[in-house]
């Protein structure tokens, strides 16, 4: 993050009128607020610093020639530099309300700034540690001698980790957000690490075991984070940029896997470079606050809940975790086994994986950030079930179709599924109050786990037994269908509402 000024010099012509609006405080990428004559500060925008100065002087015929100075930092960790340019642009060509398709549909402050910029590099961190296992265990068996029963029984079994995630965030009610992201961040890193060490198949899993949970309550504690700090119709919006973090994550690990190709233990490497992010994670654990509605919570006594709140709060409980459930059990097998049918039914190098993966799921940023413009304009609950329907039945063909089709079919459902995930990934944070979110979406993400160890024992059982991976995958389609009807028959719609507006306990 820069630590100089950016500074705008503009000079212009101009007659009364025009000079006259110069004069207002500008309430479009900043709220400035008067500091003197012809000169204005920060009242709200995503900067550390700000500044506007005017320079007048009479000029012929009535019109004044200004030289106008604006002079910034922003308050954007890590990805500042993505912003320079058209924050730049922006504050050139004032406008006279706030709405950039670049920006968020709410102003964000200095402090949601940073805190997003952390989180998204967090966010890298989790994608990362999230993919290691599933985009390497293919060539791990090869060397390990074994097959795809044994793959199925790791990638279920290393799901029982999601225990160490519950008690993480349910810790992180009590002890605070900050202090247990980086705790879990830090474990994930460092377990990843030794499964690049493990002698064998169950070493690994072993491994992994801890390292997935831990990370998976990182993923957890990340949502969380930011729906407490972004403003009300923004948190989609946060979403779909913590999406494409991690989607980034995920491909860094795909950059690397070539290595499995120059030696049966090249995958190793892999989990090796975890290591990097512990630094990452002790690097933003001494920038990041501890959220302002926890600080709140904490503050005060435990509510007492009317029955009413308790019978809502657990409504809403086995609603997300029932989804979570059908909708693990098939997009868990069917993105772990994606690699293995690559390889042993369409002949797919690791190389060509590689190539495979980054081509069909670079774009899948399009569809996500489309999907958080649109689940905050439009609602959560169209965009999240269209989403569905669309990803499911394209994901589906995918594992049917070989040559052209198999390309375009993976891109569509990446792309076009793609507009479901912010619309659905806020529902958890949101529905549930400050005391006990971290808890309730941890009871959340476990169901949803065990949905993912089910469908991933039933499709490597099924696979093995038959000699291929679509049907199995194909019959556990029908799970997304059915919460998507659900999305628009029995979920709330939370766009554009604060949180204490969802959550009355919160008041």
């Amino acid at each position: 993050m820069s630590r100089r000024r950016k500074v705008i010099h503009l000079e212009f012509d101009c007659d009364d009128a025009e000079l006259a609006r110069r004069r207002q405080p500008r309430a479009d990428i900043v709220a400035e607020q008067r500091a003197g004559d012809d000169r204005w500060e920060l009242d709200e925008g995503p900067f550390h610093e700000y500044e506007r100065r005017l320079d007048a002087v009479p000029a012929d015929s009535g019109r004044w020639t200004v030289r106008e100075t604006t002079s910034f930092r922003l308050a954007v960790p890590v990805w500042g530099w993505l912003f320079q340019i058209p924050v730049r642009r922006a504050l050139r060509s004032r406008q006279d309300t706030f709405g950039y398709w670049w920006a968020p549909p709410d102003r964000l402050d200095s402090r949601a700034a940073m805190v997003l910029g952390l989180l998204a590099a967090v966010q890298i961190v989790d994608g990362y540690l999230g993919t290691v296992l599933t985009q390497t265990l293919t060539f791990a068996t090869d060397e390990f001698g074994r097959g795809n029963r044994a793959q199925g029984w790791v990638l279920g079994t290393v799901r029982v980790g999601v225990l160490f995630s519950l008690i993480a965030v349910a810790m992180a009610d009590r002890r605070g957000r900050r202090t247990m992201l980086v705790a879990v961040g830090i474990g994930s890193c460092a377990f990843t690490f030794l499964g690049g060490l493990s002698p064998g198949i169950w070493a690994l899993g072993a491994t992994q075991l801890i390292a997935r949970g831990l990370s998976t309550g990182l993923g957890i504690l990340i949502a969380i984070i930011a729906v407490e700090e972004m403003p009300a119709r923004s948190r989609a919006w946060a979403a779909s940029v913590l999406v494409l973090s991690a989607g980034f994550g995920s491909g860094m690990a795909v950059w690397v896997l070539p290595v499995a190709d120059l030696d049966v233990r090249g995958w190793r490497v892999v989990y090796l470079l975890a290591g990097v992010g512990i630094l990452i994670m002790v690097w933003v654990g001494r920038r990041l606050p501890e959220t302002r509605r926890f600080t709140a919570a904490s503050r005060l006594p435990s509510p007492c809940a009317h029955p009413r709140e308790k019978t809502r709060r657990r409504e809403r409980l086995i609603l997300l975790a029932g989804s979570a459930f059908l909708l693990s059990m098939f997009f868990a097998p069917a993105s772990s086994f994606q690699n293995d049918f690559l390889k042993d039914e369409r002949g797919f190098t690791a190389t060509g994986i590689s190539i495979f993966t980054l081509v069909t799921s670079t774009p899948a940023g399009i569809g996500v950030l489309l999907g958080g413009y649109l689940a905050e304009t439009r609602g959560r609950r169209p965009v999240g079930a269209a989403g569905l329907v669309i990803g499911t039945v394209m994901a589906t063909a995918a594992y049917f179709s070989s040559g052209v089709g198999l390309w375009l079919f993976t891109l569509g459902g990446v792309v076009l599924g793609g507009i479901a995930v912010p619309a659905l990934a806020v529902y958890g944070p949101e529905l549930f109050g400050t005391t006990d979110r971290g808890r309730a979406n941890g009871l959340v993400v476990t169901v949803g786990v065990l949905g993912s160890a089910v469908g991933l024992v039933f499709v490597g059982q099924v696979s093995d037994r038959i000699g291929q991976v679509a049907p199995a995958v194909a019959m556990l389609g029908v799970g997304p269908l059915v919460v998507a009807w659900l999305v628009l028959t029995r979920y709330p719609e939370t766009a554009g509402r604060e949180l204490e507006e969802i959550n009355p306990e919160d008041r």
